[in-house]
């Protein structure tokens, strides 16, 4: 009888999103919606002097963790961190309800993006 580790039968992981897909999620997400943008330690696999991604993909991660940090700078999730093993956790945005106050259209968050 041949027998299959678990890790065989998991779903496959979705690609992560980037940091414009992260952008768009924050513009059309109702509050309390979640989006697991990262799962890893963010702050290894993001810094390139010590993470083991390819270059294209560090970058890419840098610019979605930098997306993540200015929606939650201008109110619209909160950042929440989820142990899922040794060193290795979920980083999801859950969306908060939009401040009345200060609208931020979807435009101004891509626009800081491209100035970053």
């Amino acid at each position: 009888m041949l027998v299959m580790p678990f890790a065989a039968f998991a779903p496959a992981r979705p690609r992560p999103p980037t940091d414009i897909e992260f952008c768009a999620w924050v513009g059309q997400a109702m509050p309390g919606d979640r989006l697991e943008y990262h799962r890893g330690f963010l702050g290894i696999d993001s810094a390139p002097a010590i993470s083991t991604l390819p270059e294209a993909d560090r970058r890419r991660l840098a610019a979605l963790a930098d997306a993540a940090f200015r929606a939650f700078e201008a109110g619209l999730v909160h950042l929440v961190q989820e142990r899922v093993g040794p060193d290795r956790f979920a980083y999801l945005a859950v969306a908060r309800t939009r401040p009345r106050r200060t609208p931020m259209p979807l435009a101004r968050l891509l626009d800081a993006a491209e100035a970053a």
